[in-house]
């Protein structure tokens, strides 16, 4: 993990005037990667001054995306692997 984008992220939800303990839980506990970093920034610049709940709703959002991507990959994976035992036996 890059800790520049979630220090980004930090200081740009400072900025925005949320308190220090939202900031350090979104920034640094629950969109700790460079994807939900980079994600969430892109929001933060798109809308000016979004309600607390509204930037809780973007990150849910954004962490039930990178599920979704995670368990595709696994999926994609496993079915590679069934496909590489059907074609080459065990």
């Amino acid at each position: 993990m890059e800790k520049a984008r979630t220090d980004a992220l930090y200081y740009a939800l400072k900025e925005k005037g949320y308190p220090d303990d939202f900031c350090r839980e979104i920034a640094y506990k629950q969109m700790n990667t460079d994807y939900t970093a980079t994600r969430m920034l892109g929001y933060l610049y798109r809308v000016s001054n979004p309600r607390p709940e509204d930037v809780v709703d973007e990150m849910l959002a954004i962490l039930s995306d990178r599920n979704a991507i995670i368990q595709k990959k696994e999926l994609e994976h496993a079915q590679a692997t069934i496909n590489r035992i059907y074609r080459e036996g065990l």
